[in-house]
């Protein structure tokens, strides 16, 4: 675990997951990486790049073994290792194991192989860095995931719960991607939540690979299926004697309408029939369903959840952190895709986020039609300085623009119902930290001050 001690200023990104099995090859936003480390190659600062965790995919080359994964990134990206190499005369850049790549830590010859490239390789979980007094830990955050930690840090063979869900579902998106109408599966990897997969599939199935005829022709039944509820449940009332619904008069308004009114009248009858049936079986299978997860719950045959707290573990541990090292007031993290920056007892957290493409589920208004997964980039880069005030750092967010997919890769149904809905990409305005003695006080600075 290394520590330097100075004023340098340090750039950090994550989760680049560079790499991987046919389709993941494909980097969307190789460009502008290399404009990043163009940019670094050119500064004036004593600048550092930490490159926190998961630069690579090497879960997801699975026909490649040990440094032969390595010698396919060179093949497949020249240009970004030259640069790397390029910007590398000019700073520091320094590369962390995340869980995606954690054979950087078990193979010797990666140390060599990246050190022609100018980038030192800390086979170790953290680093730690000196600034203006202050203490910042360094570390790509799986270790605090229960599905992808370590146990055996530094052993090849490693293999925790994450390990499999990539190697047998993201690699093999990546391998069938490109047979689909459209080439989405490959965005598997951005997916989070793991257990929103099998709802984002469904939504994409419908959206982009349903026979056009079939989704249009559910698209009616979808859309008043839940009106159709009402009038089902309102009819079994009827039928029943609780109370009297006036289908004669409301099938009389529409037939006199003519055959508009007659059509519409005949197709909300199907639809009731149908939502009816639905609430039959559906009743008894729910009670079936949680009757069956009590008892599995019961007797701890699943200990661990696909779905890990995307906060609270990384809090407890930065908490820990805060009060076992004094000195220590920030922990940087990425791994869980989201950047964002929060204070807890003792001092800040920072996650760097992704460059990955992300995907913002927007749930249906009205009906049941599947969700829509919003695309979107967020590159984000964290830079942490001194400030200006003494014994004081600042933590900023700078965005690396590139454009929305949306347009590219939804449906024009799908842009429909999510006008109005598109994700707010706001990064997190600049936060200071100031430590006098053993007092912390961490202050928000707006973009407009």
């Amino acid at each position: 675990m290394g520590t330097k001690s100075n004023n340098r200023t340090y750039y950090v990104i994550s989760d680049l997951h560079i790499g991987g099995d046919e389709q993941l090859k494909e980097i969307d936003f190789l460009d502008e990486l290399i404009d990043f480390l163009t940019e670094l190659e050119t500064t004036d600062e004593d600048a550092e790049l930490i490159i926190n965790g998961d630069a690579f995919g090497l879960w997801e080359f699975t026909e490649l073994e040990g440094i032969e994964k390595f010698e396919m990134l060179e093949e497949t990206y020249p240009s970004l290792f030259e640069q790397f190499k390029s910007t590398g005369k000019n700073i520091d850049i320094t590369l962390l194991p995340g869980n995606h790549d954690h054979e950087l830590a078990a193979y010797e010859e990666y140390v060599d192989r990246l050190e022609k490239y100018n980038i030192n390789l800390v086979q170790e979980r953290s680093v730690k860095r000196t600034l203006d007094g202050q203490v910042i830990h360094f570390e790509h955050g799986h270790q605090q995931d229960p599905n992808n930690k370590v146990e055996d840090w530094g052993n090849p063979h490693a293999s925790p719960l994450g390990y499999y869900y990539n190697t047998l579902v993201t690699s093999r998106a990546g391998q069938l991607s490109d047979r689909g109408k459209f080439n989405w599966l490959k965005d598997v990897q951005a997916v989070t939540p793991t257990e929103r997969v099998p709802v984002w599939l469904f939504s994409k199935y419908f959206y982009r690979e349903m026979n056009p005829l079939l989704r249009y022709s559910l698209f009616p039944f979808l859309l008043l299926f839940n009106i159709s509820v009402l009038l089902a449940v309102l009819s079994g009332l009827d039928i029943v004697g609780i109370w009297s619904m006036p289908i004669e008069e409301i099938e009389a308004l529409f037939v006199s309408l003519g055959r508009p009114g007659t059509a519409i009248w005949t197709f909300l009858t199907v639809n009731i029939i149908i939502a009816g049936l639905i609430l039959l079986v559906g009743i008894p299978l729910y009670f079936l369903r949680r009757d069956i997860r009590k008892t599995v719950n019961r007797f701890g045959v699943f200990e661990t959840e696909l779905t890990v707290d995307p906060e609270r573990p990384y809090q407890d541990y930065a908490e820990e952190l805060f009060t076992n090292e004094e000195h220590t007031t920030l922990f940087c993290y990425g791994h869980t895709h989201r950047p964002g920056v929060q204070s807890v007892d003792g001092g800040m957290i920072v996650n760097s986020g992704t460059w990955l493409k992300r995907l913002h589920r927007r749930d249906g208004i009205i009906g049941i039609l599947p969700p829509v997964f919003y695309p979107s980039y967020q590159l984000s880069t964290v830079r942490i300085s001194s400030a200006e005030q003494a014994d004081a750092i600042a933590v900023d967010f700078i965005e690396v623009q590139k454009p929305s997919p949306a347009t590219e890769e939804l449906t024009w149904t799908e842009r429909f119902f999510t006008v109005g809905r598109e994700p707010d990409l706001h990064l997190p305005d600049r936060r200071v930290i100031d430590q006098e003695g053993d007092c912390k006080q961490i202050r928000t600075v707006r973009d407009s001050e």
